[in-house]
């Protein structure tokens, strides 16, 4: 279970580095990508950051009373 909750929680942190990156790129490049993404990207940054966040938690808990 540690190392499943160890690799979710990489994934989830990978996820919210691409999404940022993403982000970052459609800002810099502007246009009409960033008009029409820009918000959405926003959010699933947010939404991943909390994912990322709860399996974090989530494994730190584990590794303290496993």
């Amino acid at each position: 279970m540690s190392t499943f909750l160890f690799y979710l929680t990489l994934a989830a942190m990978a996820a919210v580095l691409v999404v940022l990156l993403i982000g970052v790129f459609s800002m810099a490049r502007g246009g009409e990508f960033r008009d029409r993404w820009s918000n959405k990207l926003m959010r699933l940054r947010v939404l991943l950051q909390a994912i990322a966040i709860l399996c974090l938690g989530a494994f730190i808990w584990w590794q303290a009373n496993h």
